[in-house]
């Protein structure tokens, strides 16, 4: 009669270690919202703290591929380092392959912007943003054929990128991040703004999209439903 029980014993115990990696799973997971501008998201990882300093995951490649539906295929790590007030943008690239980019800031601060410059989205010539800092370690995903710019509001504000293709000089283009139409609200935190004159010098929205540099809406939605595909 004990065998029984025992068994029973026995086979709880192995549940409820069977559950135990998804538990610890969820508890190293990150938080991810869409932000305004479709195809782009923010990552909030969960910090875990002690005496030591502080442990998180700022890049699940699971977890994100469950909303965009299909992994990235990570082609090159970029890292720039910024004086306060620096703008780096607005950039972006031809599709295909264009670039998507997971971005985070390792050391102070910057002000994230995505801007859609896709011709016929529904939210063409908008603009969201996102904190990217050393506190809440938050990250920035933007998928292939959207703007990307950022103002660095510390000393030494660190940016790490993952992108999805390597940096090819021909499809690369900018936007000027000054462009009024576009209207990117940078805070007083940042002080004194310093551009490149390759950012100044850039066209502006209206003019990129008359000289038909920019992507369009149909065919980032197709390159995006080739990678769900597989293609």
């Amino acid at each position: 009669m004990e065998r029984p029980i025992i068994a029973v014993a026995l086979t709880g115990a192995s549940a409820a270690l069977a559950v135990l990696p998804r538990l610890v799973d969820r508890l190293h997971s990150v938080q991810i919202r869409e932000l305004s501008v479709p195809d782009s998201y923010e990552i909030t990882p969960k910090q875990f703290g002690d005496d030591r300093g502080v442990f998180l995951e700022w890049y699940r490649f699971d977890r994100l591929e469950e909303v965009i539906g299909h992994s990235l295929q990570v082609a090159q790590a970029n890292t720039s380092v910024s004086k306060r007030g620096s703008v780096r943008g607005i950039h972006f690239a031809d599709i295909p392959p264009s670039q998507a980019k997971y971005v985070t800031a390792t050391h102070g601060a910057v002000l994230d912007f995505v801007i859609d410059i896709r011709v016929g989205s529904p939210t063409f010539g908008q603009w969201d943003s996102v904190l990217l800092d050393d506190t809440d370690r938050r990250a920035i995903y933007i998928a292939e054929g959207l703007g990307h710019c950022f103002v660095a509001l510390t000393d030494n504000a660190t940016v790490s990128y993952l992108v999805t293709s390597k940096f090819n000089a021909g499809r690369e283009h900018g936007i000027n991040p000054l462009d009024p139409a576009i209207g990117l609200v940078f805070p007083a935190a940042a002080g004194e703004l310093l551009l490149s004159s390759k950012d100044t010098d850039a066209p502006s929205l209206a003019e990129a999209a008359a000289a038909g540099i920019l992507p369009t809406w149909d065919a980032a939605r197709a390159f995006y439903a080739s990678l769900n595909d597989g293609i």
